[in-house]
């Protein structure tokens, strides 16, 4: 809701200059009330469980739907994409675009799994919320944090987009490659499915990368034989945005520290809530059930 509404009102303030503006500030807005709305909707018709479902599960479509009304904010905090100056640290670094070189030794077969582990990324962190919330049989507290630590990552990750926008390797470095990203068969389809999203500059850090390690570490806390199930598809997951041509090396090194902080936010967090939810219990008791010896 805080993510939202402060993209909102940027929208309608200064960058609203910026095309698209204004459908970009109504759609924050109303992503923005789609949790009080749900909750106020479930009060009146306490009946309806899918209300209260909707509820608990608004930050996913809100992830997956912001991503690409972030233009006009990017417009306005920087206009001019940043991949010169992260292929400069890459090449400070590492001395290598990573990007390039796989593209010489990823053989097509490896592609075709690759890519296919690069689209669990809308995936998986439905299926860990699922499991989490139907185990459960509601939101219980590892749901709750999990989906707290996926919303300061995503707010943290589309932040950064604004402060450094890049395209990536697959549009920046297109004349190093010797042609098109090499499969048998799901490859060529699902990289050009990839070539019109309605945001492209979405580079730094590695938003599939975070995702995915945010996955695996509540997967790991909460539910074990899910973190194994993952495991190897989330690692392929990280690597394919290196052999696909969407990230810098740089981009998957700063995801890593990004994710410590939110994981660590959201456990503080959850637990002060925690906290102060057993102190407001212990004060709501009635002074006339104490019973003194």
């Amino acid at each position: 809701m805080a993510a939202c509404s402060v993209a909102a009102l940027v929208c309608v303030g200064p960058a609203r200059w910026a095309p698209h503006s204004l459908r970009s500030a109504c759609l924050f807005g109303l992503m923005a009330l789609g949790v009080p709305l749900l909750r106020l909707l479930e009060a009146r018709f306490p009946r309806q469980p899918l209300i209260a479902v909707a509820a608990d599960f608004w930050l996913l479509p809100v992830s997956a739907l912001t991503h690409g009304w972030l233009g006009p904010i990017v417009d306005w905090m920087n206009p001019v994409v940043k991949d010169a100056q992260l292929i400069a640290v890459d090449e400070r670094l590492f001395g290598f675009q990573a990007a390039v070189s796989l593209s010489h030794v990823v053989p097509p077969w490896a592609n075709d799994v690759l890519m296919l582990c690069y689209y669990g990324h809308f995936i998986w962190p439905l299926l860990l919320g699922v499991f989490l919330y139907a185990r459960a049989r509601g939101p219980s507290p590892g749901f709750n944090e999990y989906l707290l630590g996926l919303g300061l990552l995503l707010s943290f990750n589309y932040a950064a987009y604004s402060l450094v926008p890049a395209v990536g390797p697959r549009y920046f470095l297109v004349g190093a490659f010797d042609g098109g990203l090499r499969g048998w068969v799901l490859t060529p389809l699902l990289e050009s499915m990839m070539r019109g999203p309605v945001y492209t500059r979405d580079c730094f850090p590695s938003g599939h990368t975070g995702v995915a390690l945010v996955v695996l570490f509540y997967a790991f806390r909460f539910a074990r034989r899910f973190f194994w199930v993952m495991l190897f598809p989330g690692l392929g997951l990280i690597f394919a945005t290196l052999s696909g041509r969407f990230h810098y090396t740089i981009d998957l090194v700063c995801a890593v520290p990004l994710v410590l902080v939110v994981t660590g936010l959201a456990l503080a967090l959850s637990r002060a809530a925690r906290q102060r939810a057993v102190e407001q219990n212990a004060r709501s008791v009635p002074v006339d059930a104490i019973v003194r010896p």
